[in-house]
């Protein structure tokens, strides 16, 4: 089975290959991961009502005993039909005992591999790649395209309908992570469920709470070049939860924005022009920073930033507090550089 392209994940999701029983999902979006995992072994228990259908285990304890993970596989059901083997994949490698599912006799079970982000050239995804009976299927934080999908899905399933504004304003506030953005999602619908519609009052109600407007203080401060107040932000935020690298990922997704829309201002429209048109993308109390920055940095510094700042969010998902620690540097970086613009 060749590696399964981003692209391709819902089809596969929606009609399994036949003859696949090990299916990896992995990726750096732990809620797309756990949510697809969700809804494979929904799939495959569709109908049944026995219990003991869904087996969960622990990837370190497989480690550890490369033949239980066979042999729970090929387990019969208690009461006949279906059974899935949920793994959690750790720390410890468990390339053994996929090894030894996957060169037996097809087993009556499916066996769903849930992993974090694995590099090419890790020996699991590696060999779920290569194998005919298995797939590997990657898991990569929401774009755009995604995020519309999952709005129109809820919106649906709710009977609710969504003004143009509104969707843009939602889509620019849902964070990366699919079921963090999912439940965002259900409690705006929740919130507008005797209205039939949202509109753009009920997303700045429900959805640009106090977190993501204190995470986007830390941002404006950066951009406009204001070290101290983006320093002291990102020190409250770090002390209600909000670890340095999920600002540096917001600081991304906004330079991103800016990048495109500084398009815009060099075809010879001011940056006040390009924000009447464009304003709904940011919460009101943003506009006036963002229009400011805007105007201040230039196509080529947004690249630069937008370089820097994807560094720091790769190295805060694999290196830990380090990791943190390169964030928080890079969002400094990002700060002085917006001063000397802004003189």
């Amino acid at each position: 089975m060749v590696a399964i392209k981003t692209s391709g994940v819902d089809a596969f999701l929606a009609k399994p290959q036949a003859g696949v029983f090990a299916v990896l999902i992995y990726g750096p979006d732990s809620g797309l991961v756990s949510e697809r995992c969700e809804r494979l072994a929904a799939r495959a228990l569709e109908g049944s009502d026995d219990p003991f259908a869904l087996v969960r285990l622990e990837g370190d304890d497989l480690a550890s005993d490369p033949g239980r993970l066979a042999d729970e596989a090929r387990t019969i059901a208690l009461f006949g039909g279906k059974r899935v083997i949920r793994v959690r994949v750790g720390g410890r490698a468990m390339v053994l005992a996929a090894e030894g599912l996957l060169s037996g006799p097809e087993p009556e079970s499916l066996v769903i591999l849930e992993a974090g982000d694995l590099k090419k050239n890790n020996p699991l995804r590696a060999l779920c790649e290569k194998s005919p009976r298995a797939a590997a299927l990657p898991c990569f934080p929401d774009e755009a395209g995604a995020r519309d999908r999952l709005i129109d899905e809820e919106t649906r399933e709710a009977g609710l309908s969504i003004s143009p504004d509104a969707r843009a304003l939602l889509a620019a506030h849902l964070g990366p992570d699919r079921l963090a953005a999912r439940g965002e999602v259900r409690k705006l619908c929740l919130y507008a469920m005797d209205k039939g519609r949202i509109d753009a009052d009920d997303v700045e109600a429900v959805v640009a709470d106090a977190g993501d407007v204190g995470m986007d203080v830390a941002i404006d401060a950066a951009f406009a070049g204001r070290a101290a107040d983006m320093t002291a932000a990102l020190r409250a935020l770090r002390a209600g939860g909000m670890p340095p690298s999920v600002v540096a990922g917001g600081a991304l997704r906004h330079a991103l924005t800016l990048h495109r829309l500084r398009g815009d201002v060099d075809a010879a429209r001011s940056a006040r022009a390009v924000m009447e048109a464009n304003g709904f993308l940011f919460h009101f109390r943003r506009k006036a920073a963002v229009e400011r920055a805007l105007g201040a940095w230039t196509n080529e510094r947004l690249g630069e930033a937008v370089t820097k700042l994807a560094d720091a969010v790769a190295a805060g998902r694999k290196a830990g507090a380090i990791g943190e620690a390169v964030a928080e540097r890079a969002l400094l970086a990002i700060a002085i550089e917006a001063g000397r613009l802004m003189r």
